[in-house]
């Protein structure tokens, strides 16, 4: 059997990598969400919020930088298609009970395949922007729980996390 017949669809019949070919899929308009955190020390929190980190604006720049991420995912990930993005969101909000910062992205797209892997990097690169313009006051911050919340659109059609199992 070959890869492609065994539900492999990024691998050729010689097990080789390949891009998809999306070209026969029908467009429709496709969002996803996903979501991530970075813990740190109450008092790097209320640095960032007070305006006080050494690198200046960590949530402005955080939400700059995955915006930028969003739109170069295909560069990044090797099997993705680079997709003409029609919005991207990055929401950064303190949470004092972590202490730290909670990171939502939200990704839109009318194209030919999916739009989660945009939000994703979006967080990602949002999540170690935050690190990056406040390590100098703690180093001992944590990037994790970044996941895909939510996706609509396509083919598999609407997917939000919880609604399939328990979360992981």
């Amino acid at each position: 059997m070959s890869a492609v017949a065994s539900g492999l669809t990024h691998i050729d019949e010689t097990g080789a990598a390949r891009m998809v070919d999306v070209g026969a899929k029908a467009e429709t308009g496709r969002r996803a969400v996903a979501a991530g955190v970075v813990t740190m020390a109450a008092a790097t929190l209320a640095a960032i919020r007070a305006g006080n980190a050494p690198k200046g604006d960590v949530i402005a720049t955080a939400r700059i930088a995955g915006i930028m991420a969003a739109k170069r995912t295909a560069e990044l990930i090797p099997l993705c298609h680079p997709l003409p993005l029609t919005s991207v969101d990055v929401e950064i909000l303190a949470d004092e009970a972590l202490p730290g910062l909670r990171v939502t992205a939200t990704a839109t797209v009318s194209g030919k395949t999916g739009v989660e892997m945009e939000a994703l990097t979006a967080v990602s690169v949002a999540c170690l922007t935050i690190y990056d313009m406040a390590k100098a006051l703690d180093r001992g911050m944590v990037v994790g729980a970044i996941r895909l919340i939510e996706k609509s659109g396509g083919r598999s059609g609407h997917w939000r996390a919880g609604d399939h199992g328990p979360a992981r």
